[in-house]
């Protein structure tokens, strides 16, 4: 990434990394989150740097992206989605709102990671099962770049299995 590249934060809430995106110099930021309350406090955290992001309140499955953008992270939001409708309305809204040879990173619980996240049944994915997910709703569009696995320790002391792809928009 270069400064002057548009980045989205899809779910990025009360996430430190648009924190880091400032401090690096790149952007032009946006963070999307369906919860106010956590876009607030990550605004309250950033003080005056706040208003160097467009902050988005709204629900991927139903939002219109207003531009391209170079970058697009999912911390973990397509996993919730459990019915195809919204998977084909997010993929959707991933083919009009990713420039073409830009990046898409997505977090999804592992296949072998919890069932449930925050009492909400999750969709799980190993990244073939991603790749072929998105490939079903947009054929053609996505090629996988790389992937890895992450164990998460909660505060509780629980590991959850998450795995992140990386793909390229054709």
């Amino acid at each position: 990434m270069r400064p002057g590249q548009a980045i989205i934060d899809v779910g990025g809430g009360t996430s430190r990394l648009a924190d880091g995106l400032l401090e690096a110099g790149l952007g032009p930021l946006s963070v999307l989150d369906l919860s106010a309350r956590a876009l607030e406090r990550s605004q309250a955290r950033l003080g005056k740097r706040a208003d160097d992001i467009t902050w988005i309140n709204a629900n991927i499955t139903r939002w219109i992206p207003p531009q391209t953008y170079r970058f697009w992270h999912d911390r973990a939001v397509f996993h919730f989605l459990t019915r195809p409708q919204q998977r084909a309305a997010y993929v959707a809204n991933l083919r009009a709102g990713l420039a073409p040879g830009g990046h898409v990173l997505i977090w999804t619980f592992a296949d072998d990671g919890p069932e449930k996240c925050s009492g909400l049944p999750v969709q799980r994915c190993s990244p073939q099962a991603l790749a072929a997910e998105l490939d079903r709703h947009a054929p053609g569009i996505l090629e996988p770049v790389s992937s890895e696995r992450h164990d998460h320790v909660t505060p509780m002391g629980k590991v959850q299995r998450f795995q992140g792809s990386l793909f390229r928009r054709l």
